[in-house]
């Protein structure tokens, strides 16, 4: 797609964040929001390669809108300044009810790319399976930890949210308490966009999230009382 064309409408957007500017603009919004839809369309279908579970995810429905939920919010801004989307099986992006890991990018106005894999904020019953999975299975969580690709792309998983002490039932000298204290488990890593190169996206892209496969199927394998019934 045309990033320059893409990151110059996001930084016009953030200085002119409002409804009129927006409808005035609105050719140019149309254009690269399909422009995007082709990008997304291609990541999805790189991601099947390794990903058979998201081979057949609807790229429409992966996308996120640009229109912000300003009904609860101090922040009244009507439109989100970064272009994203997340990819999960059968379209189960977060936040769904049902939870699991998402691949989720997106672009800003700086000319940054944002990418990454996990559950962000998962509901109650996938946390609790999240983090009973951790003991259950502590020696793979542990390989998933130490695996190579993953560490020299994202580092460690983000600690955002924890926990102060270890939740109610759970030993504080397990080996995993750190991350068992956590309430997203989630990898991501922000670079610069291949602005000369945008060829370079979709590779970029599914090079990077390919790295952060073993810890979606460590994922997938904690089930909830609720997936166990």
């Amino acid at each position: 797609m045309h990033l320059r064309d893409l990151t110059q409408y996001l930084r016009e957007l953030a200085d002119n964040n409002n409804r009129p500017w927006f409808i005035m603009n609105k050719p140019r919004y149309d254009i690269l929001r399909e422009e995007f839809l082709q990008v997304v369309t291609e990541m999805i279908a790189e991601l099947g390669k390794f990903d058979p579970q998201v081979k057949f995810s609807n790229p429409k429905k992966a996308m996120f809108r640009i229109n912000r939920d300003v009904r609860f919010a101090h922040d009244k801004r009507p439109y989100k300044t970064r272009f994203s989307a997340a990819v999960a099986p059968n379209d189960m992006r977060r936040p769904s009810k049902a939870g699991g890991p998402t691949y989720y990018m997106h672009i800003e106005g700086d000319g940054k790319l944002l990418f990454g894999a996990g559950e962000y904020m998962p509901p109650p019953h996938r946390l609790k399976a999240l983090r009973r999975h951790m003991v259950d299975d502590a020696a793979g969580f542990r390989k998933v930890l130490k695996n190579k690709k993953l560490v020299a792309t994202f580092g460690d998983i983000q600690n955002e949210g924890k926990l102060q002490r270890p939740p109610k039932g759970f030993d504080p000298e397990h080996e995993h308490i750190e991350y068992i204290k956590l309430k997203s488990f989630f990898v991501w890593t922000e670079i610069d966009l291949p602005l000369n190169q945008p060829e370079k996206l979709v590779p970029i892209l599914a090079a990077g999230l390919k790295d952060a496969y073993p810890l979606v199927t460590w994922m997938r394998e904690a089930k909830s009382d609720e997936e166990e019934e």
